[in-house]
């Protein structure tokens, strides 16, 4: 820029005062700047500008609309002080008071020595910010600490935890040039823990706009998750007796934030949606959550699977299952088996006994067999009556109390000898002779030897009376 200068009044050149040294103003306050010229001098504007060289920006002049600019002395051609109203950061610099000589185009001939203005200006209260999504117990998270509009640049920045300072990264601190408006930002990186559930951190800053530290709080609970634990017991440990009532018991246990949802489900259908209760508050900041499902154990509902189905602050759904087990449905399968059981048993001592009979019956008729031969051949008791000894008179040494009939059950009365001895030469008669005679009134019962009949023709009905063309064996048992 040429600066022109005039000779004035007596040959002394044209002079322009700026008296202020470095003026140093807090924002929103009024900003004053000095200037005069002499009162007689070439006819031209002065004008007020923060900067030097083409950059410069025009703040006031006599003409034109500056609302935060007013001339302190209105109508006087030598002074030409101007106040600045609700100063910013923004303003800070070396303002110019220039006089210019009227013509086609205004000509600067004389600039002031130019005075430095600093404004302080007291940082924005911080702001403190954490991560867009909540972050799970024992996961680091971002918090982000933000401050604009201070002036100077240096300020400090710290971090607290309850009270407990943190180490942060230093503060980015924007733009890099001068006097404008500077704004901060500052990152803290932590790992969240269950125990932060009630924590708080604090982002601090000092300037030396201010008089006092400013703070900025974050509750760490707005950024931390504690997902649940989720757990399903019964009132039954094993099988639960038919027809009983039983209450399966579901707990969400620990989790953050209060948002939760549990709902039941059997054999995979969702159950008769109930009230859920309100979670309860447990002492480290977690909540609790319990829900209970009534069921009686039916034969049909055995083996039914009972699913406890939490939804937790948005996330995927988590489950736990639980069979029921109807003991009546294992202890008839048992009882039908011991019943089958018990039914086989008395068929098996059924079928001994009855070959043990069978056993025991042949066993007597063979006995019997074998006594009758071995009898035959050295008794004199068994006798033949064949065909020669029935002709006529009975043998001296019939008895009359002979039994000639091998049948079962009859009364055992005295034969007639000669009842016997017509009888037909052809049979023979197994006789049971008793000594001594038996009474009247006695009787003998057998054992059934099935007419052990030793017929030497085919096999008729006895006679009646008996023919003669019959034989009969006859055996004598002496009797005891």
């Amino acid at each position: 820029m040429k600066f022109v200068s005039i000779a004035g009044v007596g040959g002394q050149e044209y002079p322009v005062l700026q008296s202020q040294g470095p003026v140093s103003v807090s924002a929103g306050e009024t900003l004053e700047l000095n200037c005069t010229v002499p009162p007689r001098g070439p006819p031209g504007p002065v004008k007020w500008f923060l900067g030097s060289g083409s950059g410069r920006r025009l703040v006031y002049a006599d003409t034109g609309s500056f609302p935060r600019v007013t001339k302190a002395v209105l109508g006087s051609t030598s002074d030409y002080t101007v106040n600045i109203s609700d100063i910013r950061p923004e303003d800070a610099g070396t303002y110019y008071c220039v006089k210019f000589k009227k013509g086609s185009t205004d000509e600067e001939i004389q600039s002031g020595a130019g005075t430095v203005v600093s404004v302080s200006a007291s940082p924005s209260a911080p702001s403190v910010s954490g991560p867009a999504s909540r972050v799970e117990a024992g996961s680091p998270a971002s918090f982000t600490c933000t401050s604009e509009g201070f002036s100077p640049r240096d300020i400090a920045v710290t971090w607290l935890k309850d009270r407990a300072k943190l180490t942060a990264q230093p503060p980015q601190i924007l733009p890099e040039h001068a006097n404008v408006s500077y704004r901060m930002s500052s990152t803290l990186a932590w790992t969240l823990t269950v125990g932060d559930i009630r924590s708080q951190l604090t982002c601090q800053i000092e300037h030396n706009a201010t008089s006092a530290p400013l703070r900025g709080m974050y509750n760490i609970s707005q950024a931390l998750r504690v997902s649940p634990r989720l757990r399903l017991a019964a009132s039954y440990s094993g099988a639960a007796p038919l027809n009983e009532m039983v209450a399966f018991t579901c707990s969400l246990e620990g989790f953050y934030p209060n948002v939760a949802n549990l709902t039941w489900m059997e054999n995979g259908n969702e159950t008769k949606p109930e009230k859920s209760p309100s979670p309860t508050e447990n002492p480290d900041g977690t909540f609790s959550l319990t829900r209970t499902l009534e069921v009686r154990a039916t034969e049909q509902r055995n083996q039914s699977t009972f699913t406890c189905r939490a939804v937790h602050d948005s996330q995927p759904p988590t489950s736990v299952s639980r069979s029921l087990t109807v003991a009546a449905m294992s202890t008839k399968v048992e009882g039908d088996e011991k019943a089958d059981k018990n039914d086989v048993q008395p068929i098996y001592i059924a079928v001994g006994v009855v070959c043990l009979v069978l056993g025991l019956l042949m066993v007597a008729v063979i006995y019997l067999i074998w006594a009758k031969q071995s009898k035959g051949k050295s008794s004199p008791s068994v006798r033949l009556h064949e065909s020669e000894k029935s002709s006529g008179t009975a043998p001296q040494d019939s008895d009359t109390n002979n039994l000639t009939y091998a049948d079962l059950n009859f009364d055992k009365a005295k034969k007639d000898q000669r009842r016997i001895i017509e009888m037909s030469q052809q049979s023979e008669y197994a006789c049971i002779q008793t000594s001594p005679p038996a009474a009247s009134e006695d009787h003998l019962t057998y054992a059934d030897l099935d007419m052990v009949h030793l017929s030497q023709a085919p096999k008729r009905p006895a006679p009646r009376p008996e023919e003669a063309g019959s034989e009969y064996a006859s055996v004598q048992i002496q009797k005891k």
